[in-house]
């Protein structure tokens, strides 16, 4: 996975992108965006394909240790993982997945069918994290 920020608060992550050493440079990507203290959304544009890369037991438990670690954090900045997915069967097949990944992560999962839809609902949770409506 790459974490792009520069269009923080907007962050594209690239799921399929492999860094030489995934896990060290996810956590730190991670712990740079919650460093600033400010609400973001990542934003990813990849689809919902079967084709992430397998992640080995110990990158798992990594993972959910950094997580239980920086939950309220997470909870408190990231205002959604927003999954653009053109195919509305896709779109449909994964909606169970989301309530799954928001109990792990502490944020909500979003799947919408274009970048446009994905800006807009991210510009509106970015303004109603920072008390402005619309």
């Amino acid at each position: 996975m790459l974490i792009d920020p520069a269009d923080f608060p907007f962050v594209w992550m690239r799921m399929n992108a492999q860094p030489i050493d995934r896990t060290t440079y996810a956590f730190a990507a991670f712990d740079a965006l919650l460093a600033r203290r400010r609400p973001f959304v990542f934003l990813n544009d990849e689809g919902l394909g079967d084709s992430r890369p397998e992640r080995s037991p110990d990158e798992l438990k990594e993972a959910s240790l950094w997580m239980k670690q920086h939950r309220s954090d997470l909870q408190a900045f990231v205002k959604a993982a927003i999954f653009i997915e053109p195919d509305t069967e896709k779109r449909r097949a994964n909606e169970p997945f989301t309530s799954v990944y928001e109990r792990f992560w502490g944020y909500p999962m979003r799947i919408v069918a274009s970048t446009d839809d994905a800006i807009g609902i991210a510009r509106q949770l970015l303004n109603e994290a920072s008390g402005h409506s619309g």
